[in-house]
């Protein structure tokens, strides 16, 4: 290929030889770009071993919501997951979801200060350096009330009557359901769905192919690997991607973003592997952001995974929680965005391995969780308690007098309404470590979402890489761009998932047959 010839012009060149070839080749600009070394077109199915109106890539919230909608909306839904189990990375996320407000009406209730559409945008946008489209971030933030109100009403979700501030946000506006794992959100999700008409999910159904005709047209549907069978599924009103991000693929991820190498691990479950996402630009579409990728801070630190007592780091900064090295110090501000903390890990030094949360009895209820589900952690050694500080730094490794010195420090700076060290805003919900017993929790950086991904609009439609609409194909959740930026605020991804989700789905089904 010409190198002076530019990309645009080089893709309109493919697209336009292979509609020549006719309409019964499919769009591969893989085959297209290497097309001098002898590819072939794929050539569209002769017959469709199976027809929905709607077909959804993707179980977790992003998947449910849009056939629920779908589903409600008249057409016939059906979602391919290809895993043995449904529910994705959502299923195992936090069970945290950012909303400016509910149906309780629980910052009211809480008496936790205000909060408004403006502000959580504003948050979003500027936690995301600016990189977040604003457009698509106040579609998820005016509809995250109404979602969870949905799952509450419609699908019997229950969240405690709580509301935690985490990093990075500036208002208390994360709830967290009452399982304290994402399939409290996933299984109301479900119910909905069903309730609605969906098609029975078909799990171990693994999309290998996305079918969109060679002259550019509509998508029209997917190849499906089912064990050794193959078939080809026709979706006649649209198809919605919402197969999530690409986390668990070394090469992609390191492909955008070098630094995260095999040494780290992740979050996420096994099929997080982005190939949806490699289909989609192959029919056109295009991508954004896809280097930004971002690491959890307060993972388990030797598997990585993403369990209950990885929560009370992130929840607990609005109740007092305090982070400390081995060395007893503090290191960065608690209200500190995810990126922030994660890099200030990192940057201690290679030979350190795990920092820590501190937090005491007191802080159990607006952490979210209560003893007796804390008690169990403690029985497997996952957290440590004590009724002193000292006691706690001994038993994590921790220089005791550092660790004692720095607790001092961090009453008095709750009492004086200022931290000279880090500047973190505090409000009255912060409690002192004063009064035992008190806890401590391990915690270290994992690769935990892909904030890039297929450019969308405000209908969830997916964009093409000439910035127009690629007709009948929609998305949401962790496999669009563009909604989050540099750095994606914890708990707003649920927010976007269902959001969009539910954007999708309904738009999806207005689509003509």
């Amino acid at each position: 290929m010409d190198k002076k010839l530019p990309r645009r012009s080089f893709l309109k060149g493919a697209i336009a030889s292979a509609a020549v070839v006719g309409a019964s080749m499919a769009m591969d600009l893989g085959a297209a770009k290497e097309a001098k070394a002898g590819a072939k077109l794929r050539a569209l199915p002769t017959t469709w071993d199976e027809t929905f109106d709607v077909v959804v890539i993707g179980s977790g919230f992003a998947g449910l919501s849009a056939a629920a909608e779908a589903a409600k909306a008249g057409a016939k839904t059906v979602i391919l997951e290809k895993m043995p189990i449904y529910g994705g990375n959502s299923i195992i996320n936090g069970g945290l979801m950012a909303a400016w407000d509910d149906q309780m009406h629980l910052r009211q209730k809480l008496g936790y200060g205000d909060d408004s559409v403006a502000l959580h945008v504003e948050d979003t946008v500027k936690g995301g350096d600016f990189f977040p489209i604003p457009e698509l971030v106040k579609v998820f933030v005016e509809g995250s009330p109404d979602a969870l109100n949905w799952m509450i009403n419609e699908g019997g979700c229950k969240v405690r009557e709580v509301l935690a501030r985490a990093g990075g946000h500036s208002a208390y506006r994360t709830h967290i359901c009452e399982e304290y794992v994402g399939r409290g959100y996933v299984e109301p999700l479900r119910k909905i769905a069903e309730k609605n008409g969906m098609q029975p999910l078909r799990l171990e159904s693994e999309v290998t192919w996305i079918w969109r005709a060679a002259d550019g047209g509509p998508a029209l549907g997917v190849e499906v690997k089912q064990g050794r069978k193959v078939s080809n599924i026709r979706a006649t009103r649209a198809l919605v991607l919402a197969a999530g991000g690409f986390s668990r693929d070394l090469k992609m991820r390191t492909e955008h973003y070098p630094f995260l190498t095999e040494k780290f691990v992740s979050t996420n479950q096994k099929g997080a592997t982005g190939e949806i996402i490699r289909f989609s630009q192959n029919i056109g579409a295009d991508t954004l952001q896809m280097n930004f990728i971002q690491l959890y801070p307060y993972a388990e630190p030797g598997s990585g995974i993403l369990d209950e007592p990885a929560l009370y780091p992130f929840n607990g900064p609005g109740a007092g929680v305090l982070y400390v090295t081995k060395a007893g110090k503090r290191f960065i501000s608690e209200l500190a965005r995810r990126d922030e903390v994660s890099f200030a890990q990192l940057n201690l030094g290679p030979d350190v391995k795990a920092t820590y949360s501190i937090f005491s009895l007191e802080m159990l209820e607006k952490i979210g969780t209560d003893k007796g589900r804390l008690q169990g952690f403690v029985d497997k050694k996952r957290i440590v308690v004590s009724d002193t500080i000292g006691g706690i730094a001994d038993q994590l490794g921790i220089d005791k007098a550092a660790l004692e010195e720095t607790v001092k420090k961090n009453n008095e700076m709750l009492k004086n309404k200022k931290d000279p060290e880090f500047n973190k805003p505090i409000t009255p919900q912060m409690l002192p470590l004063e009064k035992g017993p008190f806890y401590g929790i391990p915690q270290w950086p994992s690769i935990h979402h892909t904030m890039g991904g297929l450019r969308i609009n405000a209908k969830a439609q997916v964009i093409d890489v000439f910035g127009e609409i690629i007709p009948k194909l929609y998305a949401a959740g962790e496999i669009t761009g563009g909604i989050h930026g540099s750095n994606r605020l914890g708990s707003n991804a649920t927010s976007d998932a269902i959001v969009f989700g539910r954007v999708a789905g309904r738009n999806a089904a207005t689509e003509k047959a």
